[in-house]
């Protein structure tokens, strides 16, 4: 039984070994899974931004198509054909026109109403419009700013934050000094050669 017992936790023991190793694997996105999604998504984005422009242009084709119509055949036309061409498209541009007229109006309308519904919301609101600033030249402020530093400048004392000392506090601060004694000997002998010749 020990034998069996024996080959179970060895079996056990690898297995579990198994499973360690399998859990540490290195991580999903490694270096080189990051950059292929990278590229990836960067493929994909490209294509999804051609796919775009194209409906986009598609669009803009059709929107021209209806607006303006199939084209006319007139190399081939004679005089009556181009005459009735030539109607079709004033009538044709005379209607847009009107239109446009008509749209534009509309839109003015519309902003005239936003204008007066804003100014009542404002007045609801206790609120004014603001007036619109006047413009200050800026060399005037910095003359002013100049002028007043210049002013501070002359009124302050420069004497008040100096230290007030007496002519002879020096002379008694250099006579206080030691000397070396081959200096003060000299100073001696010259001071007795001077009695001794006089």
């Amino acid at each position: 039984m020990d034998d069996k017992e024996k080959r179970k936790a060895e079996v056990r023991a690898r297995l579990e070994q198994a499973a360690a190793a399998t859990k540490k694997k290195k991580g999903f996105m490694t270096p080189a899974r990051k950059k292929k999604l990278r590229n990836l998504l960067r493929k994909k984005a490209a294509e999804e931004l051609k796919r775009e422009q194209e409906r986009k242009a598609e669009q803009r084709r059709k929107i021209i198509r209806e607006r303006t119509g199939e084209p006319k055949r007139l190399e081939d036309a004679n005089e009556a054909q181009l005459q009735s061409a030539i109607k079709e498209y004033y009538e044709r541009i005379c209607r847009l026109e009107s239109e446009k007229y008509d749209l534009e109006y509309d839109v003015s309308k519309k902003d005239f109403e936003v204008r007066e519904l804003m100014a009542k919301v404002n007045d609801v609101r206790g609120r004014f419009i603001k007036p619109p600033l006047k413009k200050v030249s800026k060399t005037a402020q910095q003359m002013e700013k100049i002028r007043m530093f210049t002013a501070k400048v002359s009124q302050m004392d420069y004497r008040s934050g100096l230290k007030q000392i007496k002519k002879y506090d020096l002379d008694k601060d250099r006579e206080e000094k030691e000397k070396p004694e081959w200096a003060a000997g000299q100073k001696e002998k010259s001071v007795a050669s001077d009695k001794t010749e006089g």
